[in-house]
């Protein structure tokens, strides 16, 4: 099946890291009781999103990137840690009335195309889920399988780059 052995023991720790407490059931609950059901599923479909989003990333070596390099590792914490200060001073600043219309069950759907965008962008931007997956994934897939060429096509393209990058340095 595409490469991968191990495929229930695979489905069994995937379900259960998903049902662990984190950041993202904080954000999904934390929607549940702003936006009602509707604001916990889009935002629970937000952070799958994401999630799905660094599965691709491990497949074409993104993670590998994020921790080969701290400066790039270093520039998405940034960015993750910016937009989670954007989405709790946007929270501290809305106002009472805005909370008791959407926990009201009359979330408009903007306010639920938000929930799932937050929920995708949180999730994309936690450099430490991505090499999460980075870990997790490879122990699943066989290196016989048609997945593993397109890594190791993937890893070896961005060797080939960090090596001419690292060549055409200049010595100081």
């Amino acid at each position: 099946m595409l490469g991968i052995h191990d495929f229930w023991l695979f489905l069994g720790s995937a379900l259960l890291l998903n049902v662990a407490p984190g950041p993202d059931t904080a954000y999904v609950v934390g929607r549940s009781m702003q936006l009602g059901w509707r604001g916990g599923i889009a935002a629970m479909l937000g952070s799958s999103t994401g999630c799905l989003m660094h599965v691709f990333g491990s497949a074409v070596g993104l993670s590998a990137l994020l921790a080969a390099s701290a400066a790039a590792f270093t520039v998405v914490k940034w960015i993750g840690a910016a937009y989670l200060c954007f989405i709790g001073i946007t929270m501290l600043l809305t106002r009472q009335s805005d909370h008791a219309a959407e926990a009201a069950g009359r979330a408009a759907p903007a306010s639920l195309r938000r929930a799932f965008w937050q929920g995708a962008l949180t999730n994309m931007l936690n450099p430490k889920v991505a090499l999460f997956f980075l870990a997790f994934l490879p122990q699943f897939v066989d290196a016989e399988g048609r997945a593993m060429r397109w890594i190791n096509r993937a890893l070896g393209g961005m060797f080939v780059l960090f090596g001419v990058r690292l060549a055409a340095l200049q010595a100081r």
